[in-house]
């Protein structure tokens, strides 16, 4: 990436930058800072620990000498030796004194240690020449000689040492001026620093606040701008590339090429769209074309068989009467033609009953209601006890309560129960047993029998109206049992198949929809099991 070319330099490349650059101008103060804190510290330090405790170690020498000269002088006229005590105290704090102001010396304090030098010289002198030889003839030739002595001195040397103390206190305290300003300008030099630095951080915040800006806000509220043009349905609409950070221009590339991807599946979708509603319209005039031919069969059904019903019973009831009236006075062979009118009529008048009960399933309602099958199987198994006989066995599990028609449960449990009982096999007592088991929303419920079964081949054609799998001499009935049960279980929204993988006999499953609250069999009912033996 080249440091020339900014503009293609990304968003956080430019911030990286900028913060780089605050950081280093604010980390060269910080360091002036810390250089110029440590000045003031020492410019303090001059100030308070040298400065102030010279000048005033001075002022206690001053103080230490004129007590000297005043005892001195004492002494002199009284010749007592206790006359003598102040001078022995200033001779003690003059040693204690200068030493103090020697020890707050450094190597760079010339100018006071060369006026404390004279300041010492000057005492040593004074001491010489004055103090000692008064102190001296005192003690010798007496109080008049030693007052002639100190008249004869005079103060000269005293006072030039006392404006010598004078000049070393004017070093000191020019010293001390020194540091203080020294520490005035570090301290300004402090604050300068700081509104420096506060200056460059406010300056580099308005950059930044700048750059995102241009670089970030600007562009996005340009790309949201064209993004809701674009999702208020102009999806042809191009999306333009904002001006900004190189990134927000490859977003702008990648939502482009979004749009261009759903605007060409939306219109796959307009056009798959177009082909449903025509298949849905085909379909829905097929349908409504097969309710229509479906009704129309129906009714065709219930017609023909309704009226069939009155000639098929003239021509039954006349077959009848030549049968009981001219049996035996015709030949054997017209008795037999006459039977076979007769069984024909009787059958035509079952299949057409059958038809018209097939018919108004579904037709005729009464209206689904809560229905107990275990008070269904209780009826059920009533009506069939004269055709089940002694040996047969009829039972089943506690069964749950369902929403249906009761007259067409009934005649649900009938056809199969009654199957059960007529396809049974030799010898052999028959057993039907009845269960119930729950799975999701529907029941799942079995009728099995040990009976001759139904082989896996005719599992299709067992619930096809009129299909017969035995001959008509073998086993009564039209056919039409099983159709109607398959009939009643689709009518309430059930399904119905046979189970093939069981042996020996018969056995059905069918679904039934759950009740909305209901338990599961036998959770609120003790399990009962209905014997016929």
């Amino acid at each position: 990436m080249s440091l020339l070319n900014v503009q293609s330099w990304t968003l956080r490349a430019r911030i990286v930058a900028l913060c780089a650059v605050v950081g280093l101008i604010l980390t060269c103060l910080g360091v002036f800072a810390a250089i110029t804190a440590t000045a003031h510290n020492r410019q303090l330090d001059d100030v308070l620990d040298r400065g102030s405790p010279m000048r005033a170690a001075g002022e206690k020498l001053n103080t230490a000498m004129v007590d000297q000269e005043t005892g001195v002088r004492g002494f002199a006229i009284t010749g007592r030796d206790t006359s003598l005590d102040p001078y022995r105290r200033g001779l003690v704090d003059q040693s204690v004194e200068i030493t103090r102001i020697e020890n707050l010396l450094k190597s760079g304090d010339t100018e006071v240690r060369v006026a404390l030098d004279d300041v010492e010289a000057r005492i040593n002198a004074w001491h010489r020449n004055v103090a000692d030889p008064v102190i001296a003839t005192v003690r010798t030739k007496g109080t008049e000689a030693a007052q002639a002595e100190v008249e004869a001195a005079g103060t000269g040397q005293f006072d030039e040492l006392r404006a010598s103390i004078d000049r070393m206190q004017a070093k000191i305290v020019a010293l001390r001026t020194r540091s203080a300003d020294a520490a005035k300008n570090s301290s300004e030099t402090m604050v300068e620093i700081e509104i420096a630095a506060a200056a460059i951080i406010v300056l580099a915040g308005a950059v930044l606040i700048f750059l995102l800006d241009r670089l970030v806000t600007r562009p996005i509220l340009q790309l949201a701008d064209e993004v809701r043009q674009v999702a208020a349905g102009d999806y042809e609409r191009r999306i333009q590339s904002p001006t900004g950070a190189p990134v927000l221009a490859a977003l702008a590339e990648d939502v482009d090429g979004m749009r261009r991807q759903i605007a060409s599946e939306l219109s796959q979708v307009r056009d798959a769209r177009q082909q449903v509603e025509w298949v849905n319209q085909q379909l829905q005039s097929q349908a409504e074309e097969l309710t229509r031919s479906n009704r129309d069969l129906e009714q065709f059904a219930y017609v023909a068989s309704h009226d069939l019903q009155e000639p098929l019973r003239k021509v039954a009831s006349f077959c009848q009467l030549l049968q009981r009236r001219y049996a035996g006075q015709m030949d054997e062979r017209a008795d037999q033609y006459i039977g076979f009118a007769v069984d024909g009529a009787q059958r035509m008048q079952r299949l057409i009953n059958d038809l018209l009960a097939f018919s108004r399933i579904g037709r005729l309602t009464s209206g689904f209601t809560d229905v107990d099958l275990n008070r269904v199987l209780g009826e059920v198994k009533s009506q069939l006890d004269a055709r089940a006989g002694l040996d047969a066995e009829i039972t089943w599990t506690p069964l749950p309560t369902v929403e249906g028609e009761e007259p067409l449960l009934t005649t649900l449990f009938m056809n199969l129960v009654g199957n059960s009982l007529k396809f049974r096999r030799p010898d052999v007592p028959p057993e039907v047993r009845i269960t119930a088991e729950r799975d999701g929303k529907e029941w799942r419920i079995n009728v099995r029998d040990n009976g001759i079964g139904i082989e896996a081949e005719f599992a299709d054609k067992v619930f096809v109206i009129f299909q017969r799998l035995h001959a008509r001499d073998a086993y009564e009935g039209t056919g039409i049992g099983l159709a109607i049960v398959k009939k009643i279980v689709e009518y309430h929204g059930g399904r119905i198949w046979l189970d093939v993988d069981v042996s020996p006999g018969a056995s059905i499953w069918f679904t039934l929809p759950v009740l909305i609250g209901a338990d599961e069999p036998g959770e609120e009912q003790e399990s009962r099991e209905v014997v016929e033996a």
